[in-house]
């Protein structure tokens, strides 16, 4: 059991999301940096759909009632146990009565706390993740408060020891930003000119609707087509409206929107839109989708090595 002492800014429990409801309008709901995510739960031996906490900004404190394995991953940011320090992108025991202090990121915007045996809150329509807008799964629908106690699961099998990552394992932290996409469903709708500006500009990350949409701030583009009929959205989606200011679909976004799509935003670097900080600056580079999908899988090798090694006890 664990008692939030302070949640930092915005915390939630989050896992790989909530799939085959898009139809009816429920977002998946996924953990914004699904590999720092994916890599906590493999340093405390959970699966990687097990549940974690998203942390945004600033950590908090937490007191462990039991002994408890716990890694932390994603940003960089001041990490203490009892007042000693951790290193990110590790595990660690936390003896009983144990206080956890994760504090504001120093680099990169999202940390992620994984607990051996997982976040225990209720599984709704196939995940525990917290969708913010309908109130929906986590703790109660909702970010966590002072006073909440949380359970721990009791799923893990894997056996682990406190241990840090390989120095590779981590992703490259930028600002500016250099996000992959692939071309939008409505790509060509957009005249050479504004599609060269959309490539060759830096815009900055303006504004973000929590867990919904970036907005940025740069070049604005018009599409040839002013009106299109809602249509099926998926995540990186980097949307241009009517007014041309730019939009980035992020996790809880709605499923079908109206607005054309310039380009996607490939699931390897999506981790960079996670961990950049409003006011960081972003370029776009077009590549095609069998580089994109070689991305994601030698990321998804990565893992796969380091769940290797720890189930081996070679590390």
């Amino acid at each position: 059991m664990i008692t939030v002492i302070r949640p930092g800014t915005l915390t939630t429990v989050q896992d790989l999301g909530r799939f085959g409801y898009q139809a009816w309008g429920m977002p998946a709901s996924v953990a914004m940096d699904f590999y720092a995510a994916k890599a906590a739960n493999i340093l405390v031996g959970n699966s990687t759909k097990a549940a974690v906490l998203e942390m945004t900004e600033e950590g908090g404190s937490y007191r462990f009632e039991e002994e408890t394995l716990v890694a932390v991953t994603g940003a960089l940011a001041t990490i203490t146990v009892n007042g000693i320090s951790q290193a990110p992108w590790s595990s660690f025991l936390i003896s009983p009565g144990g206080m956890l202090h994760i504090g504001m990121a120093t680099k990169g915007y999202r940390m992620y706390l994984a607990l051996q045996g997982g976040v225990d809150v209720p599984v709704v329509m196939g995940s525990r993740s917290t969708y913010l807008t309908a109130r929906l799964g986590g703790l109660e629908g909702r970010s966590l408060q002072a006073g909440d106690i949380l359970l721990i699961g009791k799923n893990s099998k894997a056996r682990r020891h406190p241990i840090s990552a390989p120095a590779d394992l981590p992703l490259p932290l930028e600002n500016p930003w250099r996000l992959f996409v692939t071309a939008g469903s409505q790509e060509d709708w957009f005249s050479t000119k504004d599609k060269k500006a959309f490539y060759n500009s830096v815009y900055t990350l303006d504004h973000e609707l929590p867990r919904m949409s970036y907005r940025l701030r740069g070049p604005l583009l018009t599409s040839t087509q002013q009106e299109l009929i809602s249509e099926p959205t998926g995540l990186g989606a980097v949307e241009v409206p009517t007014s041309g200011k730019l939009f980035i679909v992020l996790p809880d976004h709605g499923t079908s929107r109206g607005f054309a799509k310039i380009a996607y935003i490939i699931h390897a670097h999506f981790y960079k839109l996670a961990q950049a900080v409003p006011g960081d600056k972003i370029t776009f580079k077009l590549i095609d989708v069998d580089t994109a999908a070689e991305l994601y899988r030698t990321q998804e090798a990565a893992l796969h090595r380091l769940k290797e090694d720890l189930d081996s006890n070679s590390l």
